[in-house]
């Protein structure tokens, strides 16, 4: 008896198979020449008459041939389909995570699905925004976000200044040079907020993800180990259909 993994092995190179008879079956009765046959005798009209040979053709191609070579190689894809649809409808398993039983008997099909899912989760998750591991952050419950401790900082304000570099004399006028001096009048409180999240969160998300990403791949190998039944359609649809 075999398992459905070995059905599901199986099945991709049955279809492609399939596939390429139905197309060769298919082109091979469109060259109409090949469907036909000849036979010509020659008989001259009187004794004295040139004589010919005969003249014949062999049909190459039956199209009740190809009806029956096509029914068995689509039998073949019809009973191993029929096969796996029939076994995902009672493979199940369940599916666990650190040893607990998070979803149980879960069917073969939500379980692919699952993979997919998941697939998209991981990447998702993969891209959440971190906080800027140069600052130190607590959780602010008044703004439910994290904040950095107030850092203060000096305003200053620029303001002109006189040097004199020569006094005046009575034959030339002082000479003064403008510079700019900073001047503090004021400070600025700054807290630095965020929506972003803990790498220390973010990784422990991430891990989640994988660890059940694990266990859905177990889950559907388990599931694909049960044994199969074969089913026998092919016969009953081709019958019907080229009988």
């Amino acid at each position: 008896m075999a398992k459905l993994n070995q059905i599901i092995a199986v099945e991709k190179g049955v279809k492609s198979k399939a596939h390429q008879d139905l197309t060769a079956a298919h082109h091979g009765l469109q060259k109409t020449g090949l469907l036909a046959g000849i036979s010509r005798t020659y008989q001259p009209k009187d004794e004295e008459g040139e004589q010919l040979p005969p003249e014949s053709t062999l049909v190459q191609i039956k199209a009740e041939d190809v009806l029956r070579e096509t029914a068995t190689t689509l039998t073949r894809l019809f009973d191993v389909t029929a096969t796996k649809d029939w076994a995902n409808c009672s493979a199940r398993a369940d599916v666990k995570v650190d040893g607990r039983v998070l979803v149980s008997e879960v069917p073969v099909s939500y379980l692919l699905f699952l993979e997919k899912q998941l697939t998209d989760i991981n990447t998702f998750v993969r891209k959440l925004p971190v906080l800027d591991a140069s600052e130190a952050w607590t959780q602010d419950p008044s703004t439910d976000s994290w904040k950095t401790e107030p850092v203060r900082t000096l305003r200053t304000k620029k303001v002109p200044r006189n040097h004199v570099k020569a006094e005046a004399t009575d034959k030339h006028p002082a000479q003064v040079e403008v510079y700019y001096e900073d001047i503090p009048i004021g400070y600025w409180t700054t807290v630095k907020f965020s929506g972003a999240l803990p790498a220390r969160r973010v990784n422990e998300l991430l891990n989640r993800v994988e660890k059940l990403q694990q266990a859905v791949k177990f889950a559907r190998e388990e599931a694909n180990g049960v044994d199969v039944t074969d089913q026998r359609v092919g016969d009953a649809v081709f019958g019907y259909l080229f009988g």
